[in-house]
């Protein structure tokens, strides 16, 4: 007889009939956790409320813990253990009404062999969107049937529609023919410059440098190098602590250079002293070595784009890198010397920064800036939250929405921005924002993901439309009046077409002067990827 010390087979209850078990993904940081609880278990009570008048029974697979006082998985650790207790083929509702972490949940949900649905509520005060957008990006990346579905109160038809259908067969249908794949493009002067600049790429290769990948838990943003690799894309991978390290080399006076050239150009903080609730000027000097210290770094590696993870490894040590983020972004920022002082780093130019390491916003943004520079356009480029949107008018008026790392000129310039200090609940030590409300304009939207295994990049047209002082305030103040904001209105693509093929917690946005200029620039972007070899999708009302 065998002396082996074989492990006990972990037995799970079966699934009960019309049953549903429940999981919320939470954020790592606990104090996001309890101050979003309110609003995650209003969402909860919502959709157990439709499941039961369908005679379904909703198990919300682990309790609300009472020494926390929420019901969040926390970590990657209790997610593995709460998906052990849940029966392998149940039907399983991942509900989201907060920024939550993927990795939490997905090594569950990767092997979980009943129906996933992802619910979300569709609201602002909370990024329960934003969530739900970056798990469905990982559930799409990973190559795992879900469902997905959101409501603003969960009594609408269209959400109580949607599960039925689901509760019948496991699926829900969307409406997704705002899609088509690429069709061959005509010649054009565009589709050449497209296509020079594709191969210009894939011959004289291109580094990003990415200060720790996988922030705040988003596999969607993270890009295999065996995907990348085949752009001319190469990465280097570079710790925050070098940045760091680098930012205690900046001298005081070479960060006092950067705020002062932000007060000449018309920048205004709201300042305080207390660094605990207010933004302090200890904090900006902070931001400025910062600056100064990516684009040294970039300039040590030879580096064409810089991402910084920031969460969770700087937030302990340092303020926001939002601002450094959105300087960098922009063509017309302060200048930085090279450490002997004999050179100006990038003179002139943009220098792209995907925030939150963001490797789809990287390829994006560097696509971007080739295509916008060659055609004589500002390419100044950021990502932006799909936090939230509503009717307004005959139009549905998105708020996109970024915690400040948005180019000064997509905000009319320096002079229409204002730097308030970040939140406490994901910011303890600060920092400032870039706020302000973005122009009204033409813009070029896009967004490239994994699915199939392969580069997807979805190209879509907008406009940022202007609304009335009091309609955008009230949609800050029930977002983050911190944060800079867009209004957005797609080009023949509704709220519900674009939730259901989004596959990204964040959108790309450029501007262009006018119309006629943005579908020729998005005729050159979309030349370029398709000569890459990324699958290129087409949203809504396109002129090609």
């Amino acid at each position: 007889m065998s002396t082996y010390a074989l492990p006990a087979r972990r037995e799970t209850p079966a699934t009960p009939p019309r049953t549903a078990y429940l999981i919320a993904s939470g954020d790592l940081r606990e104090r996001a956790n309890v101050a979003g609880w309110p609003t995650q278990a209003a969402l909860e009570a919502g959709v157990t409320r439709v499941f039961e008048e369908f005679g379904w029974t909703v198990i919300r697979a682990n309790p609300v813990d009472p020494e926390t006082g929420h019901g969040f998985i926390s970590s990657q650790r209790m997610g593995m253990r709460v998906f052990a207790d849940i029966p392998a083929d149940a039907p399983l509702i991942v509900a989201e009404a907060v920024w939550q972490y993927s990795h939490h949940v997905l090594a569950g949900l990767r092997t979980h062999g009943g129906p996933i649905l992802t619910v979300a509520n569709f609201a602002g005060d909370w990024p329960g969107l934003v969530g739900l957008l970056g798990l469905n990006a990982g559930l799409t990346k990973m190559g795992r049937e879900y469902a997905t579905i959101w409501s603003v109160d969960f009594t609408d038809d269209w959400f109580r529609d949607g599960i039925r259908e689901w509760t019948e067969t496991g699926r829900i249908t969307h409406d997704t023919s705002h899609v088509r794949p690429l069709p061959a493009l005509p010649e054009s002067d565009e589709k050449a410059l497209g296509t020079a600049l594709a191969e210009q790429l894939l011959t004289e290769k291109a580094i990003i440098g990415v200060f720790d990948e996988g922030c705040m838990g988003m596999y969607n943003a993270i890009f295999d190098d065996e995907l990348i690799n085949g752009l001319g894309v190469y990465k280097e991978r570079l710790s925050q602590s070098a940045l760091y390290a680098e930012m205690l080399r900046v001298s005081d006076e070479e960060a006092a250079e950067v705020g002062a050239w932000l007060t000449d150009r018309g920048m205004t903080f709201r300042l305080g002293t207390d660094d605990a609730t207010e933004l302090t000027s200890g904090q900006l000097q902070w931001q400025y070595k910062m600056y100064i210290a990516a684009l040294r770094i970039a300039d040590d590696f030879g580096l064409d784009a810089v991402g910084i993870q920031y969460q969770q490894g700087l937030k302990d040590l340092v303020p926001a890198s939002d601002l450094a983020e959105g300087m960098l972004n922009s063509t017309d920022r302060p200048p930085v010397r090279s450490r002997d002082g004999a050179r100006i780093l990038h003179e002139g130019r943009a220098f792209p920064h995907f925030n939150e390491a963001d490797e789809g916003v990287a390829v994006d943004a560097l696509i971007t800036d080739r295509v916008w520079r060659a055609m004589g356009l500002v390419p100044d480029n950021t990502l932006h939250d799909v936090r939230w949107g509503e009717q307004f008018g005959d139009e549905f008026v998105w708020v996109y929405e970024i915690s400040g790392s948005v180019p000064a000129s997509h905000l009319g310039g320096w002079d229409k921005a204002e730097g308030w200090r970040q939140g406490t609940v994901f910011f303890p030590a600060g920092g400032s924002t870039i706020n302000g409300v973005s122009k009204p304009g033409a813009v070029v939207l896009s967004r490239i993901y994994i699915a199939d295994g392969v580069l997807n990049a979805d190209v879509f047209r907008g406009t940022v439309v202007e609304l009335p002082a009091e309609e955008t305030e009230r949609r800050k103040q029930g977002t983050n009046p911190e944060w800079p904001i867009a209004h957005v209105v797609l080009h023949g693509v509704s709220r519900d077409q674009f939730m259901a093929q989004h596959k990204a917690n964040h959108v790309q946005l450029v501007y262009a002067p006018d119309d006629a200029t943005a579908d020729k620039a998005l005729i050159a972007k979309a030349a370029m990827l398709d000569r890459l070899g990324v699958r290129v999708h087409l949203l809504g009302d396109v002129a090609i």
